[in-house]
């Protein structure tokens, strides 16, 4: 047996265990995919990818990717940008931050756009901007509901003003599915932070957060360093947030397609009386 960072590696059924960040449980890599990487002892959510999302999540074999063939370009001619951008696409199989598709949720067709916080950071920058914009439009034109995870470190440095653009971009095309009554949900991921909280990611109809997640602007060292003050106990995690109400509901992962599904009902319901 090794022991590599926190990882136990058994090298004979090459199982691996990691200790959990929040009770240091040592969690094997086959019971987390079983409690869709959640701490069995204490419910702490790691991180994941889209595709694992798009596995629980939505019916089998329904998802289908539009706005796939957008990739970013290096519009200020930022130093070594266009190797970050190779090694994201390498390391992730995605072609930028966020990935958007048609999908069914218990048999209720949905837009939904996934964010990674494996490609550099889950930062957004023009193209994740276009292709959040262009789920927003999409749900107007169908008529169908949108639900965006999001998970992000903010604005992307490397494209400068365009990228501080996409607030305002994704806000408005937020505003236009208000206008057209077109449901919006979004589910706040860890950590979901700087210009996507300043934007859509709280624009929505309902939001909702993983447990634990870490909702917020500027970090929580930022901020004791602007007024040098201690922060409470839990500050900018989804509970508090909650509590402050910023965020509607806390969704365990397990339960997160049963409440989707609900809610999609319930607005549903709601359009029909409406019309």
């Amino acid at each position: 047996m090794c022991i590599i960072i926190g990882k136990m590696t058994n090298m004979d059924n090459e199982t691996t265990a990691e200790a959990c960040p929040v009770c240091a449980r040592q969690n094997d890599s086959s019971e987390l995919a079983s409690t869709l990487k959640t701490c069995p002892a204490c419910g702490y959510h790691y991180r994941i990818e889209p595709a694992e999302r798009i596995e629980y999540l939505c019916d089998p074999g329904s998802f289908v990717e539009f706005s796939g063939n957008l990739s970013s370009r290096n519009p200020i001619k930022f130093y070594a940008y266009e190797e970050k951008l190779s090694g994201a696409v390498g390391k992730t199989q995605m072609k930028d931050a966020v990935i958007t598709g048609l999908c069914g949720i218990e048999g209720k067709p949905v837009v939904l756009a996934l964010m990674s916080f494996s490609f550099m950071g889950g930062s957004m920058g023009s193209v994740v901007g276009e292709k959040v914009c262009q789920a927003m439009l999409k749900s107007v034109k169908e008529g169908l509901p949108l639900i965006v995870y999001t998970t992000s470190g903010g604005a992307r440095m490397q494209e400068g003003i365009f990228s501080l653009m996409q607030m305002a971009k994704t806000a408005s095309a937020a505003a236009e599915m208000d206008r057209a009554g077109v449901p919006f949900f979004t589910v706040l991921c860890d950590p979901t932070t700087g210009g996507v909280t300043a934007s859509f990611a709280m624009l929505a109809d309902l939001i909702i957060a993983e447990p634990g997640a870490l909702i917020g602007f500027a970090g929580p060292r930022v901020i004791e360093g602007t007024i040098h003050a201690k922060l409470p106990e839990g500050f900018q995690r989804a509970e508090f947030q909650r509590d402050k109400g910023f965020v509607d509901l806390i969704a365990a992962r397990k339960e997160q397609r049963s409440i989707l599904s609900t809610l999609l009902d319930l607005h549903d319901c709601k359009r029909k009386d409406k019309s």
